[in-house]
């Protein structure tokens, strides 16, 4: 057990305080406690990131800029054999723990807080705006940093996507320091960046997310960009609501270079995440997002929208319009789907209902398909995290599996990590695993399928 001595001044900034507290220790937790039957057929370990700083300064803390920590539990046989969260090991994290300089390349910083992914056998910690990533060991080690054999030619994106029909990894990459341009790399199945196209933009626009078809790469750029005012007066997430930022979605084909790029005006918005895309018979994009009325605008230490739901966008490259539809009015965040399907028609979506700042009330399955909303309401006090989609076989259907996540029990000071069947939505959790402790609401995970 490692742990640091942390001390926090009194402070109203609701990402240091209640169930984001940060924790101070890093644990090993042995055959963890269940209630129910963890599924047979879930051997690997469920993985998730989000930031835990050591040691922030509340007046200028944002919760997007938090040190890195991984939480992982490993499941097999029906067992929940360990749980371990561990930070991520960037200069500042091994200064404060005394202990070597973690090896390979940077870019412009070494934060990595947000998301973790598998590809190419390599399970990598990712972040946007500037950071290379980091591999991640089967216990949760932070083993190097990586440009990909010298072929990531900058930072890399948090919200990278595997085109199931080609095994490739897409991203919409962004730095900080190059207001002027953004680059769309893809990294094939091997492990190397094979392409990129550099794109011109304005004000260094905060990209986040994106989506692909099998025709093209959706690039949203929204009017939250970068201010240098923020910058200068010593915030560690300086980006801003620009209203004079041109609000446009770019449609790039797939192989296409930046001037082949069909550009369509939007209405002033801004959107963390995308829940699908795909190519519609008569020649439009469809494309799943949530959509805030405005971002980073009044608030300091994170998201601030007044208004959010889950919307359709019909994106008409002959017309050059994008046509919007509500799906669902209620504000919800951190979409997921069956990642099969992803570039494709889908069915199923699956989003967290959301209350400020920026926690979870229930969790929501939309079938977009025939129309409605189930909701999982996991209880008073508890507040679910992101949940991701395992299909139960390689067969399954679309929405043949389970749905996992992190619930946190706020007056228990607990968390569960929460098995649903997701064919059962509305019924009792198949399994929960039970933490005596609260893991501080992160980003996002996946589940890293196979043996250590």
């Amino acid at each position: 057990m490692l742990s640091t001595e942390v001390s926090y001044k009194t402070t109203d900034n609701p990402y240091l305080s209640g169930v984001h507290t940060p924790m101070t220790e890093e644990l090993t937790l042995r055959d963890l406690p269940v209630t129910g039957a963890i599924p047979a057929a879930l051997t690997g370990r469920y993985l998730r990131m989000g930031p835990n700083p050591i040691a922030p300064n509340p007046d200028k803390h944002h919760w997007f800029a938090g040190d890195g920590m991984i939480h992982g539990l490993r499941l097999e046989g029906g067992r929940a054999l360990w749980y371990r969260n561990r930070w991520i090991r960037s200069d500042a994290v091994a200064k404060a723990l005394d202990e070597p300089r973690t090896p390979g390349p940077r870019h412009l910083f070494d934060t990595v807080n947000t998301n973790v992914v598998r590809h190419a056998g390599k399970v990598l910690g990712v972040v946007e705006a500037g950071s290379t990533p980091v591999e991640i060991g089967d216990t949760l080690e932070t083993l190097r940093y990586t440009d990909f054999d010298q072929t990531l030619k900058g930072g890399f994106t948090a919200h990278p996507h595997v085109d199931p029909l080609t095994g490739e990894m897409l991203g919409v990459c962004y730095d900080a320091s190059k207001w002027r341009s953004l680059r769309y790399v893809v990294l094939g199945p091997g492990g190397r960046i094979r392409r990129e196209v550099r794109i011109p933009v304005r004000h260094g626009p905060m990209i986040h997310d994106f989506a692909f078809t099998r025709r093209f790469a959706i690039i949203l750029d929204l009017p939250v960009t970068f201010s240098l005012t923020a910058a200068v007066t010593g915030h560690h997430f300086p980006y801003r609501w620009n209203q004079a930022h041109t609000a446009r979605v770019g449609l790039l084909p797939r192989e296409g270079g930046a001037g082949d790029i069909t550009w369509l005006p939007a209405d002033p918005c801004f959107i963390f995440h995308a829940a699908n895309a795909y190519d519609a018979a008569d020649g439009t994009v469809v494309l799943d997002v949530i959509v805030h009325d405005k971002m980073f605008w009044r608030r300091t230490s994170g998201p601030d929208s007044e208004r959010c739901a889950f919307e359709r966008w019909i994106l008409d490259p002959g017309a050059g319009t994008v046509e919007r539809v509500v799906i669902d009015p209620t504000p919800q965040e951190f979409p997921r789907q069956d990642e099969r399907r992803l570039g494709q028609a889908y069915r199923y979506a699956y989003t967290m209902g959301l209350a400020d700042p920026f926690l979870g009330t229930r969790l929501f399955k939309h079938d977009l398909v025939e129309g409605g909303r189930l909701t999982h309401d996991f209880g008073p006090g508890r507040h679910p995290c992101e949940f991701v989609f395992v299909p139960a076989h390689t067969q399954a259907g679309e929405d043949e599996g389970w749905l996992i996540g992190f619930v946190i029990d706020a007056g228990a000071r607990s968390t569960d990590l929460v098995i649903l069947d997701a064919r059962k939505f509305e019924a009792a959790p198949v399994a929960s695993i039970h933490l005596p402790h609260i893991v501080p609401p992160g980003f996002h995970g996946s589940w890293i399928a196979g043996a250590d």
